[in-house]
């Protein structure tokens, strides 16, 4: 049985000397007949880095990056990008995340023990077609199953950022972690701690979308619930995990505040998956401080971009939930007058859709109900209708420009505010998008001022 390759990697392959070994997820992926759009192909082989280089820069290849450390190099092959490592084996001080030595081998037995799970430790010899299995890490991919390649509580306590790896690789892969994987991951769960914020991030951000890998229907409930099974939810984002065992009023909810917040993420559409995450962060808090749930959305938005801030989430995604988070539960109760939603909508349009998402979540979490919530419903209606009768919902929409508010009389400094008075005018008022009629109720409405 024969992996599919790049021709550039058989050919590279072809021209060494030593065998080159395909090693990691792709082979994995390849014997679990897992399939995605893109792969990452790492590869490696029981020589010196420079040796490798060689071979490769004959080859046509560009050497883009040397890590001499860790005898870890990058290369091209115009658009196709490999890894190389040459075999190794690394000692940890525990929890130190980078390798304290590295000793170079030809022992692929040795080069596995520093992976970390065995059906990661499988190795694909290009030239002779054939696999090598050191640890039983075939086995372990047809069971569909995670082990370490050693004992769990040494794997994980040499790095805390595989506590993370755990979560998503099973997640993404639909593989179940053994018992003594999952003891040895809650027995270290301390140790994330000490990983970059940045790498955390990136592993929770990819557990968020596990789903969109392999298409394995809800991924990414099945990796936060083992973030939490093995406490390390409780590590990163304490303030969400301090809703476990936090009742809910059960005539609205099935679910505590925890459980309900990884479900909304199971229910939630792929763009909003973190303000799903995060959206009641504010009632332990609320809870703990006044004995009730009001106001935590309040709450809530200063807890998030504390949390995010703390992540290093990227400035677009963190600004994005923590506005959702703040303003999800407006018109929960249904009470908001139809000209105070027309409103809300025009203030906050660019977030009107993914407002529809984050409300449609939150209503099927918390009693695994999946038709349409009520109060999108609702908004859904208002907003055809505003459509319908033509009214703007951006400043760029309206039969005016700030030039010509100021030509007719505004004040420079207050064309902004009037550009916006003159949407919400459209919206509530029901005023035409006509210029000389937005022009006249600009004017008015510094009459007013």
């Amino acid at each position: 049985m024969k992996m599919p390759l790049p021709e550039n990697l058989k050919t590279l392959a072809g021209a060494c000397s030593f065998p080159l070994y395909v090693v990691g997820g792709y082979v994995r992926d390849f014997l679990a007949r897992l399939e995605c759009g893109e792969h990452d192909i790492d590869i490696c082989a029981p020589v010196p880095f420079e040796k490798f280089c060689s071979v490769a820069e004959v080859c046509g290849a560009e050497v883009t990056t040397i890590y001499k450390n860790t005898g870890t190099v990058k290369i091209r092959f115009g658009r196709e990008e490999y890894e190389f490592a040459s075999f190794r084996s690394d000692e940890y001080v525990r929890g130190g995340h980078a390798p304290v030595r590295t000793f170079f081998t030809e022992n692929i037995t040795l080069d596995a023990r520093r992976r970390d799970f065995k059906c990661n430790a499988v190795y694909y010899d290009v030239n002779n077609g054939t696999f090598i299995d050191p640890l039983g890490g075939v086995k372990d991919i047809a069971d569909r199953t995670l082990s370490t390649v050693d004992r769990a509580d040494k794997v994980f306590g040499e790095d805390g950022l595989r506590l993370m790896r755990l979560a998503r690789i099973a997640a993404q892969t639909d593989f179940k972690p053994s018992d003594e994987c999952l003891e040895g991951a809650a027995k270290n769960r301390s140790l994330v701690a000490d990983v970059a914020a940045e790498r955390v991030w990136t592993e929770l951000d990819a557990i968020l979308h596990a789903d969109g890998k392999y298409k394995v229907a809800g991924a990414q409930y099945y990796g936060l619930k083992l973030l939490e099974q093995t406490g390390v939810l409780e590590i990163i984002m304490p303030e969400l995990a301090q809703g476990k065992g936090m009742a809910q009023p059960e005539k609205f909810h099935n679910h505590d505040v925890l459980e309900h917040s990884l479900r909304t993420v199971l229910y939630a559409d792929a763009g909003i998956r973190l303000a799903a995450l995060v959206h009641d962060i504010g009632k332990p808090y609320c809870m703990s401080k006044n004995g009730n749930y009001y106001a935590h959305e309040k709450e809530g938005a200063r807890i998030a971009e504390e949390v995010c801030n703390r992540l290093k989430v990227p400035k677009k995604r963190r600004e994005e939930a923590v506005a959702l988070t703040a303003l999800h539960m407006y018109d929960a109760r249904l009470d908001a007058r139809e000209s105070k939603v027309r409103r809300f909508i025009v203030r906050h349009f660019p977030l009107f859709e993914k407002l529809l998402q984050i409300k449609q979540a939150d209503f099927s979490a918390c009693r695994d109900e999946t038709y349409e919530a009520p109060c999108v419903t609702k908004w859904k209606k208002i907003y055809e209708d505003m459509r319908g009768e033509g009214v703007p919902f951006t400043v760029k929409q309206l039969d005016v420009r700030g030039d010509e508010l100021i030509a007719a009389g505004i004040a420079p400094q207050d064309t902004g505010a009037a550009l916006q008075g003159l949407l919400e005018c459209c919206a509530v008022q029901r005023l035409k998008n006509e210029k000389s009629k937005l022009i006249d109720c600009a004017l008015k409405m510094r009459l007013k001022r």
